[in-house]
């Protein structure tokens, strides 16, 4: 086994505390968060101070990390009962979290990314092929790959080295996994999927199936093969239970760095560029291409062969039936700029009151020709 490169880095004042589930962690002085952050302790506080966690502002004690970020949270923090909060210069000496120590850094959310893999660290893996495991013919294995319990590796199929495939996870026949990747468990790669460099697939995650893709014809739905591949680039996180599709003809392509949440489906021929965020229970049909940063809130649905243009935003529950130009925000059903969706939206807000005065003025219109007439 080798060292392990998390604890070697440990900084000054840090102390080992294996009494968390999952990975054994280390508790940290005020100071040592202070010097992990590239912060400062403020004036007059106690570095040494000690936290063993990082929890909520409302529910943190005196063992607890914490951060404040926003003045909008103030009632929160002045009740909170945090041993250590991380503020940014501005909050340094805001009321409130009495006794706790504060460390000042200019993005306290951002900072949090630095602690977290100190205090909280993951089982160690265990480099190697579990007994169990079945692993087909012409499998390619590099260094110190990690395969678990009665995980099945397909004809053919590659794992680069470092790479990590955990139980019950199958690798169809000429997949492969980049170096650095980790396969959670129950997870299925279809032949010829690819995986790039630290790529995470999350629990349930079906990548490579067939699309919906048929003709009619003969008075039956005829399926349309599906030749081509699904192809994850390097850096992307696949949430659990989010399947994507093989493409039909060319491949299915989701782009570098890439967030993609749980439950949200891909269909085939599908291109997401880089960068991009595509939040819980989206839905893309086959042939759309999505160019990079562009965001998709939880549950909108984007009809296929559209184009979303680059860096933009689509609204939560949004049904996209066209094209977006770069930098749009859409939102609403049918999916319209966001402006001119919050006015549709405001005039059917005021449709009932607006049917209630025209129910009145008919009503008086025959009292007002009796009385001419």
């Amino acid at each position: 086994m080798t060292a392990d490169p998390a604890r070697a880095a440990a900084p000054a004042g840090a102390a080992r505390d294996a009494t968390r589930g999952g990975g054994e962690g280390t508790s940290l002085t005020a100071a040592a968060v202070a010097h992990l952050v590239g912060g400062t302790v403020r004036a007059g506080d106690d570095g040494s101070a000690v936290v063993r966690r990082m929890a909520p502002l409302d529910r943190a004690g005196a063992e607890d990390l914490s951060f404040y970020a926003r003045a909008k949270y103030a009632a929160v923090f002045a009740a909170s009962r945090a041993g250590v909060v991380l503020v940014p210069p501005d909050l340094a000496d805001a009321e409130g979290a009495p006794g706790a120590v504060r460390v000042i850094v200019e993005r306290p959310h951002e900072a949090m990314l630095r602690v977290l893999p100190v205090l909280y660290r993951p089982a160690p893996r265990e480099p190697g092929i579990h007994p169990t495991a079945i692993v087909g013919r012409g499998v390619t294995l590099g260094a110190d790959v990690t395969v678990g319990p009665y995980a099945i590796l397909g004809d053919g199929a590659t794992l680069h080295d470092r790479a990590w495939v955990e139980a019950h996870v199958v690798l169809g026949a000429g997949s492969v996994v980049g170096a650095d990747s980790h396969v959670h468990p129950h997870a299925t790669l279809y032949p010829n999927t690819v995986l790039g460099q630290r790529v995470a697939i999350h629990s349930g995650v079906r990548l490579g199936s067939d699309g919906f893709g048929y003709v009619f014809a003969d008075g039956q739905h005829r399926k349309i093969p599906h030749v081509g591949r699904c192809v994850v680039e390097d850096d992307v996180e696949i949430g659990a239970n989010t399947t994507i599709d093989r493409g039909s003809i060319g491949d299915t392509v989701i782009g570098a760095g890439s967030r993609i949440d749980n439950l949200v489906h891909l269909g085939h021929n599908v291109r997401l560029g880089r960068l991009c965020l595509v939040m819980a229970q989206v839905g893309v049909s086959g042939s759309t291409t999505i160019e990079d940063g562009v965001i998709i809130a939880g549950q909108a649905g984007i009809q296929g062969h559209v184009t979303i243009g680059k860096g933009a935003r689509i609204g939560g529950q949004a049904g996209i039936l066209g094209d977006v130009p770069a930098g749009a925000t859409y939102s609403g059903y049918p999916g319209r700029p966001h402006k001119e969706s919050l006015r549709a939206s405001a005039a059917l807000f005021k449709l009932a009151g607006m049917t209630r005065a025209l129910e009145r003025l008919l009503a008086r219109e025959p009292r007002e020709q009796e009385s001419t007439s």
